[in-house]
């Protein structure tokens, strides 16, 4: 048998003592009880420490009726959420409507059987405990959320204070980038190594997954690729140096990538990829766009993976793109992919326009076709650089060739 301090607490208000007595003698070895003849004592009783778990109140009561009584512990903050059972002659339809609109959980009529009495008590409290158990466990989860929100902004924050203000700037090139994240925390990550004017690596990489984890793998990325100037010149030396740095550290994770490394003095972008979509080429002087694709594994899942590069020859008026696959697998209302053959369609519709423009386009372009281009819909994250060639010479036909292709 449960102690007193154990047993729930029962407010009983009824202006007759004879049945606060048959309500007494049915619920007394089961609750603790405290009694109330008049409604400004039941509200004073009411929010007295420690409150009632329910109240058994009576209907007609002079001075202050049922129904006052139960209005007004409903309009107070203190009282609201205890519930609030009425002990009534009354049997018609009416009467009880207005009692469950001014708050009642349920009626109990008299005269009192005691199985009504003890079933409907019994019930109403394990309804109010289910009740204040779901709401603790909201605030317990909506505590949760907003430690969750304050880490995703800082997450969001470091990771935007690891992508580059802004792109680099020469006479020689336009280099422009677009990034737009799915959701605050991304894995799209996009850095450049400047040695000079004439010598410049840009990595594009796409962290497999979405949110914290992706953009976390991406803030090593980037300490990683910070440490490659001495090489940079290398793309596979590059890529090689990015997959041992991050084999076996996140196994459920992995990196493709695409590096360029652009010698000016030459004419000359070497390329490689990990696992990355094509690098996109616009040449001038062929009026037409290429795919290019020099893949070996992605970065991290095996530390001996061997990446090769490709050299290609540049002339002023050509353009290059990198972009992560946020593009071609964007999806429009029916599921359909927006699909390599529609991006090209921009890259050629829009050569002529500046890099900056052709960017929006791009953008502009998925979102037309998809009807939406980021928020909670988006269904990956995106990310866009453009590098247009202003001068740079011709380079040799080695150069200009790709693997099992004739001159570009």
């Amino acid at each position: 048998m449960r102690g007193e301090e154990e047993k729930k607490l029962l407010l009983v208000v009824d202006d007759n003592p004879s049945h606060i007595h048959v309500v007494d003698s049915i619920l007394k070895d089961d609750y603790r009880i405290r009694f109330a003849t008049s409604g400004a004592k039941a509200l004073d009783l009411a929010k007295a420490q420690p409150q009632p778990d329910l109240i058994l109140l009576d209907v007609m009561m002079p001075d202050m009726d049922g129904y006052e009584v139960c209005g007004l512990l409903k309009a107070s903050e203190e009282t609201r959420d205890i519930p609030v059972i009425f002990l009534t002659l009354k049997m018609e339809v009416a009467d009880e409507t207005r009692g469950f609109e001014v708050g009642a959980v349920d009626y109990i009529h008299k005269p009192f059987s005691p199985p009504i009495v003890k079933a409907r008590v019994k019930t109403h409290l394990a309804l109010r405990e289910a009740h204040l158990a779901l709401s603790e466990a909201h605030k317990r989860l909506a505590r949760q959320l907003i430690v969750i929100n304050n880490e995703l902004e800082m997450a969001r924050q470091i990771q935007l204070a690891i992508l580059p203000v802004e792109t680099p700037k020469t006479q020689e090139l336009d280099i422009v980038a677009r990034y737009i994240p799915m959701s605050s925390v991304a894995g799209d990550f996009y850095d450049f190594i400047v040695l000079d004017e004439k010598h410049l690596g840009i990595l594009i990489a796409d962290v497999s997954g979405h949110g914290l984890p992706s953009a976390l793998i991406a803030s090593m990325l980037q300490s990683v690729f910070a440490a490659q100037s001495p090489h940079a010149s290398d793309p596979v030396r590059v890529l090689s140096a990015l997959n041992r740095a991050l084999f076996a550290k996140f196994p459920s994770h992995f990196v493709t990538a695409a590096y360029i490394f652009l010698d000016l003095e030459k004419g000359v972008v070497h390329y490689a990829g990990a696992g990355h979509p094509p690098l996109l080429v616009w040449r001038k002087s062929s009026g037409r766009v290429t795919e290019v694709l020099e893949n070996g594994l992605f970065l991290g899942p095996f530390y001996d993976s061997t990446y090769s590069a490709v050299p290609l020859a540049l002339e002023g008026g050509d353009r290059i793109i990198l972009y992560t696959d946020g593009i071609v697998e964007a999806r429009n209302l029916s599921g359909e992919q927006f699909g390599m053959d529609r991006f090209k369609g921009i890259v050629e519709e829009n050569h002529a326009v500046p890099a900056d423009q052709f960017a929006d386009a791009v953008l502009d372009g998925i979102a037309r076709w998809s009807e939406k281009i980021s928020g909670p819909s988006q269904s990956d994250d995106i990310t866009l650089l453009a590098i247009d060639f202003k001068s740079a010479k011709v380079g040799n036909a080695k150069a200009n060739r790709l693997p099992g292709q004739s001159t570009l």
